[in-house]
C-alpha cells in the first residue's frame, strides 16, 4: 500500500473513489457522447488505475456506477437501442513487459500448451455487423455491451465493409470502424471553413460521423472498418484467431495486415518496440496492441470478469514525446473567469499533427517544474488529442532565463485575478469582462450546450467584435440583421438562411440543453440533466432553495451553492428574461408524474428470469428510485431472483416487502411515460 493511501482515513478513501468515480464517468461522457475528450488517454488509464487500485483495497466503498463495472459507455438517446445477443466485451489494459508477463502467468497457471496472436489496437468505434445468407441486415455499436446503437443505415455507408458476402452463411463480424488521418485532415478543414468546431482526432471524427441521424453526412465522411472477431466461429469450423482472420478476408472482409503469430510472451514483448515504430507510418490511429490467445477452445476455461475476457489484453503505447523550443506563455479566460497558461511553441510533428500551442495547466504547474519562457520542453500529445508540456531539458537551458511569474491582472479586462476556492486557479471576477462574456457565447452556442450549426468559435469571435453579440440573447436578435450579416466574411446567403433556422430551431431545445448552457460554475451536462429530471422549468430551479439542491443525487454542496448563488445575480435574472422574451423557455419533457420510485430504495438479489440486474436497476433509477447493494431498515424493496442468497433472509428478517420480477413489471405497468430508451420494457 503507498504511503499516500496510508495516511488517509477511510472517509477520506471514500471521498477520493466518489471524486474518481465522478471524474471518470464524465470523461466517458465526452469521449463516447460527445466525442471531444477534455483529457489524454494517459491521464484517464491512471486514474482509473487508482480507482480499481482503492476499489479492490475497500470494496466496500465501490459504487453502482462505476465505471470499472462498465464495459463501453453511455448510448446516445437519439438512436435506436438493440440488445446484443452475445455481450461485447471490452478489454483490460496493461502498460509495461512486466504486467505483460503478469498477464501470461495468470493464464500459465490455469492452461499449458496456448500461443498468442497480436493485433493492431485500431483508435476507432467498435461494431457488430450481422448477416442472413450473406447478406448485411444489422449494424450496432457496442454501447455498453449489453445494448448497443442500431447505426444499420450508417454502416452501409462503409465502402470497406463488405454488403454481400463470398459465402450464403449466417454470421456475426466484430470490428473497429475508423477514420484515416488524411480524410480527417479534409473534413476539419471543411468543418473551419463553415464555421464549426474541429474533430480533436480521428477516434472522436469516426464517432460523431458513425452516429449521424443522416447516413449522408456518414458517406461523406469516407469511414472504414477493420474486422477481427467472429461471433461463435466453432460454428464453421474455426478453431483460432489466426484462422479466423484468413476466414474473415475470405468472406471479404477487411482485415489488418499487421497481425502476427507469436509462441509465447517473450515474442510478443519483442514484437512491440516494432509495431510502436509501425504505428508512425500509417494513414489511420493506433494506440496499443492486442494481446489474444490464439486457440478457442482454451477461452471458456481461461475464463472471463463481469467486463473482460481474462485470455486477452491490450498493451498500450507510451505518450510519443518530442522537444521543442517554448516561445512564449499566454493566458486564455475562460467562461467561468478560469485564467489559463498556454505554452506557444516552436511548431513540432507530434503523433499525426504540428502543435504550436500547448497546456500548461496552472501556476503551480509551471513553478514545480521551474518552466521558463526560451526554455526546451519536451511535449506529448497522448491519444493524440491535448498537446501538454511535460517538463524542462534543464541542460539545454540558456543563462538568464526569467522564472516564471503568474500574471496580476487579467489580460482581457485588466481587472484584478484572484484565487478562488483553490490552492492553484486564478479567476478574474469581472462580470463584464470581455474574455468571459465570450467565451459564455461560445458555450451556449456550442454542440453540447444549445447546439447551434453554423455558429461556431470564429463567427462567434467576428461577430463579438463587429458588435453584433454582446452577451448570449443577443443570438435571437441576428435575425435583426440578416442583410448585414449577408455581406460579411464566412457567411452569405446560404449560410446565413442555415443559421438563422437553426438558431431558431434552438428554441425548441430540451431544459438540460439551456442549464448546461448557462454556464453555472460546477453544472455540467450531467447535472443539468438532474435538474431538469427534478424540475420541470427554469423557474423552478431558480426558486429552488440550497438544502432541497443537496438533497439531488449528484448535486453536491458546492455545486447548490454555485446554482443558488448564480440566481441571486440579477444580471442573471435578467438574462434568463431576456431569453424567455425571445422565445425561449425550455421545459422538462419528463413527466414528473411519472417518477413513481421517488424516495424509495431497492436492492436487487438473485438471478432475475428476463431482466439483468443493470436493466432493473436503470429502470429503478430511470423512475426516480435508488438501488442498494445491501440491505437495511431504509431499505423499501427487495428485487429477488433465483438463488437469492443471504440479502433475502436479512429482508425476511427486518420485515422489508420482497417482490418477484413479475411484480416489479407490474409497478411499471402504471406509469405512462413515453421517454424509456431501455428495449427490456416492452416486456413488460
Amino acid at each position: 500500500m503507498n504511503k499516500k493511501v496510508k495516511s488517509m482515513t477511510e472517509q477520506d478513501i471514500q471521498n477520493r473513489i466518489n471524486e474518481l468515480v465522478n471524474l471518470l464517468n464524465k470523461y466517458n461522457y465526452e469521449y463516447y457522447i460527445l466525442d471531444n475528450p477534455s483529457v489524454e488517454d494517459a491521464e484517464y488509464d491512471n486514474l482509473m488505475m487508482e480507482l480499481e487500485s482503492l476499489e479492490n483495497r475497500y470494496p466496500q466503498y465501490i459504487r453502482k456506477n462505476s465505471p470499472t463495472k462498465k464495459v463501453g459507455a453511455f448510448l446516445k438517446t437519439d438512436l435506436d437501442t438493440i440488445i446484443h445477443q452475445n455481450q461485447m466485451m471490452s478489454l483490460g489494459d496493461v502498460f509495461n513487459s512486466n504486467e505483460l508477463r503478469d498477464f501470461d502467468e495468470k493464464i500459465k497457471k490455469v492452461v499449458h500448451h496456448y500461443s498468442y496472436v497480436i493485433e493492431l489496437k485500431i483508435d476507432g468505434i467498435a461494431s457488430s455487423a450481422h448477416y442472413e445468407k450473406g447478406l448485411f441486415t444489422l449494424g450496432a455499436t457496442r454501447g455498453n455491451g449489453i445494448t448497443g446503437e442500431n447505426i444499420t443505415k450508417n454502416m452501409l455507408m462503409i465502402q470497406s465493409l463488405p454488403k454481400i458476402l463470398t459465402k450464403s452463411i449466417d454470421i456475426e463480424v466484430r470490428g473497429e470502424v475508423y477514420m484515416r488521418k488524411s480524410v480527417l485532415e479534409n473534413v476539419n478543414k471543411k468543418r473551419e471553413k463553415e464555421g464549426l468546431s474541429l474533430f480533436a482526432n480521428p477516434r472522436n471524427a469516426a464517432g460523431g460521423s458513425l452516429r449521424q441521424l443522416d447516413e449522408k453526412v456518414t458517406k461523406e465522411r469516407q469511414l472504414d472498418q477493420f474486422s477481427y472477431t467472429i461471433v461463435h466461429p466453432e460454428n464453421y469450423g474455426i478453431k483460432t484467431q489466426v484462422d479466423a482472420l484468413s476466414y474473415l478476408e475470405e468472406l471479404g472482409f477487411s482485415v489488418n495486415p499487421y497481425h502476427k503469430h507469436c509462441k509465447d510472451i517473450d515474442e510478443v514483448i519483442n514484437a512491440i518496440d516494432e509495431y510502436n515504430q509501425l504505428r508512425k507510418t500509417l494513414d489511420y490511429a493506433t494506440d496499443g496492441i492486442v494481446i489474444k490467445v490464439n486457440e478457442f477452445e482454451l477461452y471458456d476455461e481461461i475464463g472471463y470478469t463481469v467486463k473482460v475476457p481474462k485470455w486477452a489484453i491490450a498493451y498500450k503505447f507510451p505518450a510519443e514525446m518530442v522537444t521543442t523550443k517554448l516561445k512564449d506563455i499566454v493566458f486564455t479566460v475562460g467562461r467561468t473567469g478560469k485564467i489559463i497558461p498556454n505554452a506557444v511553441l516552436d511548431p513540432v510533428y507530434i503523433a499525426g499533427t504540428v502543435v504550436s500551442r500547448a497546456t500548461l495547466n496552472n501556476e503551480d504547474f509551471i513553478v514545480s517544474r521551474d518552466i521558463r519562457i526560451g526554455d526546451y520542453v519536451r511535449v506529448r500529445k497522448a491519444g493524440e488529442i491535448i498537446p501538454e508540456v511535460v517538463d524542462v531539458d534543464i541542460s539545454r537551458r540558456q543563462e538568464g532565463l526569467k522564472p516564471f511569474e503568474m500574471l496580476k491582472y487579467c489580460p482581457k479586462c485588466g481587472s484584478p485575478i484572484v484565487k478562488d476556492g483553490s490552492d492553484v486557479l486564478y479567476f478574474c471576477k469581472n462580470p463584464e469582462c470581455g474574455g468571459r462574456i465570450l467565451e459564455g457565447i461560445i458555450h451556449f452556442a456550442s454542440r453540447a450546450a444549445m447546439d447551434i450549426e453554423g455558429l461556431g468559435e470564429k463567427q462567434i469571435e467576428q461577430l463579438y467584435s463587429m458588435g453584433y453579440l454582446t452577451d448570449a440573447t443577443d443570438i435571437y436578435l441576428l435575425k435583426n440583421y440578416e442583410k448585414d450579416l449577408v455581406s460579411l466574411e464566412r457567411f452569405g446567403q446560404k449560410k446565413v438562411d442555415n443559421l438563422l433556422e437553426a438558431i431558431e430551431k434552438s428554441k425548441q431545445n430540451s431544459l438540460d440543453k439551456f442549464i448546461f448552457g448557462l454556464g453555472i460554475r460546477f453544472i455540467g451536462a450531467k447535472a443539468a440533466k438532474t435538474l431538469a429530471k427534478r424540475y420541470k422549468s427554469i423557474t423552478e430551479i431558480k426558486n429552488a432553495t440550497y438544502e432541497e439542491l443537496c438533497m439531488l443525487d449528484d448535486i453536491g454542496e458546492v455545486m447548490a451553492k454555485s446554482i443558488v448563488t448564480y440566481f441571486q445575480n440579477d444580471k442573471h435574472v435578467e438574462l434568463i428574461h431576456k431569453f424567455i422574451s425571445y422565445g425561449l423557455n425550455p421545459i422538462s419533457s419528463l413527466d414528473h408524474t411519472s417518477l413513481i420510485f421517488h424516495g424509495l430504495t431497492f436492492v436487487l438479489t438473485g438471478t432475475l428470469p428476463t431482466m439483468s440486474r443493470e436493466e432493473a436497476t436503470n429502470l429503478i433509477e430511470e423512475y426516480g428510485g435508488k438501488t442498494s447493494s445491501s440491505v437495511s431498515k431504509n431499505t423499501s424493496y427487495v428485487l429477488a431472483g433465483e438463488a437469492a442468497g443471504s440479502k433475502l433472509i436479512k429482508a425476511q428478517n427486518l420485515g422489508i416487502k420482497i417482490i418477484n420480477e413479475d411484480e416489479f413489471k407490474h409497478m411499471l405497468k402504471t406509469v405512462s411515460y413515453t421517454h424509456l430508451t431501455l428495449p427490456t420494457i416492452l416486456r413488460v
